[in-house]
């Protein structure tokens, strides 16, 4: 049941990254791993912050932060700079 869970928080993780970053949709598969590695990234940046959070709400946040500095590193990767409005290309 903790599995479904994580699958859970990853989807509105990665959803919520790509509205954040003004991205296209990834589809519910993309989102749910763009999720599930943020999750990873943002509990490891929290750690070494010291912040903690707790419970459902928590974990989101944790996975949300996370997903976005992943596509914010991706764009910086893909593109040469961090991008965060389609309007502004050159």
């Amino acid at each position: 049941m903790n599995f479904i869970w994580f699958l859970i928080i990853g989807l509105i993780a990665g959803w919520a990254a790509g509205k954040i970053m003004q991205g296209s949709s990834f589809g519910v598969g993309g989102n749910i791993i763009v999720g599930v590695i943020g999750a990873f990234i943002g509990g490891f940046l929290f750690d070494l912050l010291g912040f903690t959070t707790y419970g459902l709400i928590g974990s989101i946040i944790t996975a949300t932060i996370g997903a976005v500095l992943l596509l914010f590193i991706v764009n910086m990767v893909r593109h040469g700079e961090a991008r965060v409005d389609k309007d502004n290309r050159e």
